[in-house]
Protein backbone atom coordinates (compact mmCIF):
# COMPACT_ATOMS: atom_id res chain seq x y z
CA UNK A 1 0.00 0.00 0.00
CA UNK A 2 1.56 3.38 0.95
CA UNK A 3 3.19 4.61 4.53
CA UNK A 4 0.60 8.07 3.96
CA UNK A 5 -2.25 6.22 4.33
CA UNK A 6 -3.58 5.94 7.33
CA UNK A 7 -6.26 3.40 6.99
CA UNK A 8 -7.02 3.13 10.61
CA UNK A 9 -7.55 6.91 10.67
CA UNK A 10 -9.52 6.71 7.68
CA UNK A 11 -12.35 3.91 9.00
CA UNK A 12 -12.72 5.72 12.02
CA UNK A 13 -15.28 7.51 10.24
CA UNK A 14 -16.90 4.39 9.63
CA UNK A 15 -20.64 5.29 12.10
CA UNK A 16 -19.88 9.02 11.40
CA UNK A 17 -23.64 10.71 9.99
CA UNK A 18 -25.49 12.94 8.08
CA UNK A 19 -29.05 14.19 8.10
CA UNK A 20 -30.31 16.51 5.38
CA UNK A 21 -33.90 17.86 4.36
CA UNK A 22 -35.59 19.36 1.43
CA UNK A 23 -38.95 19.61 0.03
CA UNK A 24 -39.71 18.01 -3.13
CA UNK A 25 -40.95 20.88 -5.39
CA UNK A 26 -42.78 21.03 -8.67
CA UNK A 27 -40.02 23.14 -10.18
CA UNK A 28 -37.31 20.67 -9.54
CA UNK A 29 -40.00 18.15 -11.10
CA UNK A 30 -40.26 21.02 -13.65
CA UNK A 31 -36.16 21.12 -14.05
CA UNK A 32 -35.47 17.30 -14.36
CA UNK A 33 -38.19 16.77 -16.87
CA UNK A 34 -36.41 19.92 -18.62
CA UNK A 35 -33.08 18.36 -18.41
CA UNK A 36 -33.85 15.12 -19.48
CA UNK A 37 -36.35 16.30 -22.41
CA UNK A 38 -39.23 14.96 -20.79
CA UNK A 39 -43.26 15.18 -19.42
CA UNK A 40 -44.83 14.39 -16.18
CA UNK A 41 -47.59 15.17 -13.74
CA UNK A 42 -46.48 18.16 -11.47
CA UNK A 43 -49.19 17.88 -9.58
CA UNK A 44 -48.54 18.20 -5.53
CA UNK A 45 -49.38 14.31 -4.20
CA UNK A 46 -48.62 12.64 -7.80
CA UNK A 47 -45.41 10.46 -7.61
CA UNK A 48 -41.92 12.71 -8.67
CA UNK A 49 -39.82 10.69 -11.20
CA UNK A 50 -37.24 7.66 -10.60
CA UNK A 51 -34.02 8.57 -8.87
CA UNK A 52 -35.05 12.09 -8.87
CA UNK A 53 -33.89 12.16 -4.92
CA UNK A 54 -30.30 12.31 -6.37
CA UNK A 55 -31.20 16.67 -7.18
CA UNK A 56 -32.64 15.92 -3.51
CA UNK A 57 -31.24 17.51 0.37
CA UNK A 58 -27.42 17.99 -1.13
CA UNK A 59 -24.73 19.18 0.69
CA UNK A 60 -25.18 22.93 0.52
CA UNK A 61 -21.28 23.65 0.83
CA UNK A 62 -20.15 27.33 0.35
CA UNK A 63 -17.91 27.96 -2.74
CA UNK A 64 -14.92 28.72 -0.33
CA UNK A 65 -14.75 25.29 0.87
CA UNK A 66 -14.74 23.52 -2.38
CA UNK A 67 -11.48 21.71 -2.93
CA UNK A 68 -9.84 22.30 -6.41
CA UNK A 69 -12.01 19.38 -7.97
CA UNK A 70 -14.84 21.50 -7.14
CA UNK A 71 -15.55 18.71 -4.61
CA UNK A 72 -16.11 19.96 -0.86
CA UNK A 73 -12.53 19.87 1.40
CA UNK A 74 -12.32 16.33 2.37
CA UNK A 75 -12.78 15.41 5.96
CA UNK A 76 -16.32 16.64 6.77
CA UNK A 77 -19.22 13.78 5.94
CA UNK A 78 -16.82 11.71 3.80
CA UNK A 79 -13.61 10.74 4.96
CA UNK A 80 -10.00 12.06 3.98
CA UNK A 81 -8.86 9.83 1.74
CA UNK A 82 -6.04 11.06 0.33
CA UNK A 83 -6.23 9.82 -3.24
CA UNK A 84 -7.24 12.65 -5.76
CA UNK A 85 -9.69 11.15 -8.12
CA UNK A 86 -13.05 10.28 -6.67
CA UNK A 87 -16.00 8.64 -8.37
CA UNK A 88 -19.38 7.41 -7.75
CA UNK A 89 -18.58 3.41 -8.60
CA UNK A 90 -22.37 2.24 -7.91
CA UNK A 91 -25.37 1.97 -6.05
CA UNK A 92 -28.13 -0.74 -4.89
CA UNK A 93 -31.76 1.00 -4.40
CA UNK A 94 -34.42 -0.55 -2.82
CA UNK A 95 -37.98 1.02 -3.38
CA UNK A 96 -40.50 1.15 -0.80
CA UNK A 97 -42.80 4.09 -1.97
CA UNK A 98 -43.21 6.69 -4.61
CA UNK A 99 -42.11 10.16 -3.58
CA UNK A 100 -44.89 12.61 -4.04
CA UNK A 101 -44.93 15.99 -5.00
CA UNK A 102 -45.10 18.90 -2.36
CA UNK A 103 -43.48 16.36 0.11
CA UNK A 104 -40.64 16.86 2.70
CA UNK A 105 -37.76 14.74 2.14
CA UNK A 106 -35.29 13.98 4.39
CA UNK A 107 -31.95 12.28 3.62
CA UNK A 108 -30.08 10.04 6.72
CA UNK A 109 -26.88 8.64 5.87
CA UNK A 110 -24.23 6.83 7.44
CA UNK A 111 -20.64 5.63 6.58
CA UNK A 112 -21.32 2.02 6.82
CA UNK A 113 -17.28 1.04 5.97
CA UNK A 114 -14.29 1.79 4.45
CA UNK A 115 -11.62 -0.50 2.71
CA UNK A 116 -8.43 -0.95 0.72
CA UNK A 117 -7.93 -2.94 -2.54
CA UNK A 118 -5.27 -2.95 -5.08
CA UNK A 119 -6.28 -2.71 -8.86
CA UNK A 120 -4.43 -1.99 -12.26
CA UNK A 121 -3.81 1.73 -11.23
CA UNK A 122 -2.67 1.50 -8.10
CA UNK A 123 -4.33 2.05 -4.26
CA UNK A 124 -8.50 2.21 -4.31
CA UNK A 125 -10.36 3.05 -1.26
CA UNK A 126 -13.89 2.31 -1.43
CA UNK A 127 -16.13 4.24 0.74
CA UNK A 128 -19.87 2.25 1.51
CA UNK A 129 -22.58 4.64 2.15
CA UNK A 130 -26.27 3.95 3.23
CA UNK A 131 -28.90 6.59 2.30
CA UNK A 132 -32.38 6.29 3.66
CA UNK A 133 -34.51 8.73 1.63
CA UNK A 134 -37.88 9.20 4.18
CA UNK A 135 -41.07 11.08 2.57
CA UNK A 136 -43.11 12.73 5.15
CA UNK A 137 -40.92 10.95 7.80
CA UNK A 138 -42.09 7.72 6.11
CA UNK A 139 -38.97 5.65 4.36
CA UNK A 140 -38.98 5.74 0.74
CA UNK A 141 -36.26 3.89 -0.62
CA UNK A 142 -32.55 2.47 1.07
CA UNK A 143 -29.62 3.21 -1.13
CA UNK A 144 -26.09 1.44 -0.96
CA UNK A 145 -23.77 3.72 -2.31
CA UNK A 146 -20.47 3.21 -3.36
CA UNK A 147 -17.76 5.79 -3.38
CA UNK A 148 -13.81 5.05 -5.20
CA UNK A 149 -11.25 6.83 -4.69
CA UNK A 150 -8.02 6.50 -6.97
CA UNK A 151 -4.48 7.71 -7.85
CA UNK A 152 -4.18 10.27 -10.93
CA UNK A 153 -2.22 8.11 -14.15
CA UNK A 154 1.30 8.10 -14.82
CA UNK A 155 0.23 9.08 -18.17
CA UNK A 156 -2.88 10.83 -20.44
CA UNK A 157 -5.56 8.26 -20.48
CA UNK A 158 -6.04 7.35 -24.47
CA UNK A 159 -9.52 6.88 -26.21
CA UNK A 160 -11.44 4.15 -26.10
CA UNK A 161 -10.16 2.08 -30.22
CA UNK A 162 -13.62 1.42 -31.68
CA UNK A 163 -15.18 -2.23 -31.41
CA UNK A 164 -17.73 -3.24 -33.31
CA UNK A 165 -19.80 -4.45 -30.25
CA UNK A 166 -21.02 -3.80 -26.36
CA UNK A 167 -18.13 -5.41 -24.39
CA UNK A 168 -20.68 -7.14 -21.62
CA UNK A 169 -21.72 -9.73 -24.41
CA UNK A 170 -25.72 -8.63 -23.83
CA UNK A 171 -27.93 -8.63 -26.29
CA UNK A 172 -30.43 -5.81 -26.41
CA UNK A 173 -33.95 -6.40 -27.39
CA UNK A 174 -34.51 -2.56 -27.14
CA UNK A 175 -32.51 0.27 -27.50
CA UNK A 176 -33.03 4.56 -27.31
CA UNK A 177 -30.25 6.65 -28.40
CA UNK A 178 -29.68 9.59 -26.51
CA UNK A 179 -27.64 12.87 -27.21
CA UNK A 180 -25.35 13.25 -24.42
CA UNK A 181 -24.86 17.17 -24.92
CA UNK A 182 -22.19 19.68 -23.09
CA UNK A 183 -25.96 21.60 -22.01
CA UNK A 184 -26.94 18.50 -20.92
CA UNK A 185 -23.53 17.50 -18.74
CA UNK A 186 -24.02 21.17 -17.13
CA UNK A 187 -27.61 20.95 -16.51
CA UNK A 188 -27.26 17.80 -14.38
CA UNK A 189 -24.24 19.30 -12.57
CA UNK A 190 -26.45 22.34 -11.81
CA UNK A 191 -29.82 19.91 -11.23
CA UNK A 192 -27.59 17.65 -8.36
CA UNK A 193 -25.51 20.85 -7.17
CA UNK A 194 -22.74 19.07 -8.05
CA UNK A 195 -19.62 21.26 -8.57
CA UNK A 196 -17.04 18.53 -9.65
CA UNK A 197 -15.00 19.63 -12.62
CA UNK A 198 -14.39 16.36 -14.54
CA UNK A 199 -17.90 17.28 -15.64
CA UNK A 200 -17.86 20.72 -17.51
CA UNK A 201 -14.52 22.01 -17.46
CA UNK A 202 -12.92 20.24 -20.17
CA UNK A 203 -9.12 22.06 -19.10
CA UNK A 204 -9.16 20.57 -16.15
CA UNK A 205 -10.59 17.51 -16.98
CA UNK A 206 -7.91 16.96 -19.77
CA UNK A 207 -4.78 18.62 -17.94
CA UNK A 208 -5.24 17.96 -13.92
CA UNK A 209 -6.98 14.65 -14.44
CA UNK A 210 -5.76 13.14 -17.24
CA UNK A 211 -9.07 12.44 -19.05
CA UNK A 212 -9.43 12.88 -22.81
CA UNK A 213 -12.37 14.65 -22.85
CA UNK A 214 -15.59 15.58 -20.03
CA UNK A 215 -16.71 13.07 -18.39
CA UNK A 216 -20.37 11.57 -18.38
CA UNK A 217 -21.94 11.66 -15.24
CA UNK A 218 -22.42 8.06 -13.53
CA UNK A 219 -25.89 9.07 -11.82
CA UNK A 220 -27.01 10.67 -15.24
CA UNK A 221 -26.10 7.13 -16.75
CA UNK A 222 -28.38 5.96 -14.17
CA UNK A 223 -30.84 7.68 -14.55
CA UNK A 224 -31.29 7.73 -17.97
CA UNK A 225 -31.62 3.72 -17.83
CA UNK A 226 -33.99 4.04 -14.73
CA UNK A 227 -36.47 6.42 -16.31
CA UNK A 228 -35.76 4.18 -19.74
CA UNK A 229 -36.77 0.99 -17.66
CA UNK A 230 -39.80 2.90 -15.87
CA UNK A 231 -41.21 3.38 -20.00
CA UNK A 232 -41.01 -0.19 -20.81
CA UNK A 233 -42.74 -1.31 -18.42
CA UNK A 234 -45.11 1.38 -17.10
CA UNK A 235 -44.70 0.46 -13.64
CA UNK A 236 -42.92 1.41 -10.55
CA UNK A 237 -39.75 -1.06 -9.82
CA UNK A 238 -39.03 -2.86 -6.72
CA UNK A 239 -35.02 -2.29 -7.01
CA UNK A 240 -32.32 -0.83 -8.94
CA UNK A 241 -28.75 -1.68 -8.99
CA UNK A 242 -26.02 -0.14 -11.35
CA UNK A 243 -22.12 -0.36 -11.52
CA UNK A 244 -19.99 2.12 -13.45
CA UNK A 245 -17.89 -0.29 -15.72
CA UNK A 246 -15.59 2.16 -17.73
CA UNK A 247 -15.60 6.14 -17.58
CA UNK A 248 -17.85 7.73 -21.22
CA UNK A 249 -16.51 10.41 -22.79
CA UNK A 250 -18.88 13.13 -23.48
CA UNK A 251 -20.55 15.28 -24.89
CA UNK A 252 -21.00 11.93 -27.21
CA UNK A 253 -24.20 9.68 -28.24
CA UNK A 254 -25.04 7.04 -25.86
CA UNK A 255 -27.63 4.37 -26.89
CA UNK A 256 -29.69 3.00 -23.66
CA UNK A 257 -29.95 -0.76 -24.04
CA UNK A 258 -32.84 -3.35 -22.46
CA UNK A 259 -32.63 -7.14 -21.94
CA UNK A 260 -35.70 -8.36 -20.48
CA UNK A 261 -35.85 -11.80 -18.04
CA UNK A 262 -38.79 -12.43 -16.56
CA UNK A 263 -39.14 -9.90 -13.96
CA UNK A 264 -35.87 -8.41 -13.79
CA UNK A 265 -34.22 -6.38 -16.86
CA UNK A 266 -30.77 -6.10 -17.58
CA UNK A 267 -29.64 -2.47 -18.77
CA UNK A 268 -26.54 -1.03 -19.91
CA UNK A 269 -25.36 2.33 -21.86
CA UNK A 270 -23.43 1.91 -24.61
CA UNK A 271 -20.90 4.76 -26.22
CA UNK A 272 -20.31 5.61 -30.17
CA UNK A 273 -17.28 3.46 -30.10
CA UNK A 274 -19.10 0.03 -27.99
CA UNK A 275 -17.76 1.07 -25.09
CA UNK A 276 -19.79 0.20 -22.05
CA UNK A 277 -20.23 2.67 -19.01
CA UNK A 278 -22.82 1.33 -17.31
CA UNK A 279 -24.73 -1.43 -16.25
CA UNK A 280 -27.63 -2.13 -14.52
CA UNK A 281 -30.69 -4.20 -13.33
CA UNK A 282 -33.96 -3.43 -12.51
CA UNK A 283 -36.28 -5.40 -10.63
CA UNK A 284 -40.18 -5.42 -10.68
Amino acid sequence: MTTDFDLEHLRSWIGTKEIAREQLTRSLVARFNATFDRKSSLNDGDAAPALIHFCLAQPAVPTARLGQDGHPERGGFLPPVPLPRRMWAGSSIEFHAPLPIGSMIERRSVIEDVTLKTGKSGILCFVKVEHKILSDGAIALVEKQDIVHRAMPDVQEPKKPSAPHSDNGQIASHSREMNVSTPLLFRYSALTFNAHRIHYDKPYAMGEEGYPDLIVHGPLQATMLCLYATDLRKEPMKAFRFRSTAPLYGPCDVSLNADTVADEMGLWTMGQNGQTGMQATARW
